[in-house]
């Protein structure tokens, strides 16, 4: 449950890589990004356990956040969902397109185009900490969510044990995420962020890596021993010291 006392967070370990100042700087930089070969899109395997987390049933409008290619939107609207995706990059929004998912848009999470009370769930994975109006992306969430709907959201941790603090023992460095800026907080410290902003925390999950469930998943874990044996020492890790948090919330009816 949600702490009896939310605050705004005072501490937020922020990485802001040079000259992004503005939206547009950070537009630039995502479209960059998916216009490699490589992209930060994740496994089949990841996006098949978020799909798992969204409390949605077939019918529902869910909207994804900062979607990249549209991969959790392609299982939503699979599933029956009626799903829309929305990022900042119109190169993720176009080879989305082009790899067959529909529902995807172009806009900025932070003022959304949508209607008070529209969706019956929301998502928004691994991204909220990059955007450069964390609060308002939240008061937004709120605010396009039917009352009693629900939001899903993946945030890094400061403190990850098997991640965080082992760059930095091996390296003597900080873990720097490849994207334009990133933030980091300890688990209530988010939670504080999202309750401030008029969602209700009912459940956290910890991520810290994904179990394959594809061919091509335990292919490529087979190809990096690493994950394997971070996948063997993921029950063993403490929920406040997980890679990542995934709060399931809800807004109040």
């Amino acid at each position: 449950m949600g702490s009896k006392d939310a605050r705004k967070p005072e501490i937020i370990f922020e990485i802001r890589l040079p000259d992004i100042n503005t939206e547009d700087d950070s537009r630039s930089s995502y479209n960059g990004i998916y216009d490699q070969e490589v992209t930060i899109a994740q496994t089949e395997s990841f996006y098949r356990w978020i799909f798992s987390l969204l409390p949605i049933k077939p019918n529902d409008h869910h909207l994804d956040l900062s979607c990249g290619q549209g991969q959790i939107v392609n299982l939503c609207n699979k599933f029956g969902a009626k799903s829309i995706g929305l990022d900042l990059s119109q190169s993720a929004v176009t080879t989305g397109g082009r790899q067959g998912v529909s529902g995807l848009m172009v806009g900025n999470s932070q003022i959304l185009p949508f209607a008070d009370n529209s969706f019956d769930v929301v998502s928004n994975i691994g991204s909220l900490e990059h955007y450069f109006d964390m609060d308002a992306a939240v008061s937004e969430m709120t605010r396009v969510l039917k009352p009693g709907g629900h939001a899903v959201v993946l945030l890094p941790n400061s403190f990850s044990i098997l991640h965080t603090m082992l760059v930095a023992k091996n390296t003597g460095r900080t873990s720097v995420d490849n994207q334009p800026l990133q933030r980091y907080m300890a688990r209530y410290e988010w939670q504080d962020l999202l309750e401030q902003d008029g969602l209700e925390i009912i459940d956290t999950h910890k991520y810290e890596q994904e179990t394959p469930v594809t061919a091509d998943d335990w292919k490529l874990y087979l190809r990096k021993p690493k994950k394997l044996l971070r996948l063997a020492l993921k029950p063993f890790v403490p929920l406040n010291l997980a890679l990542c948090f995934v709060y399931i919330c809800r807004k109040p009816a």
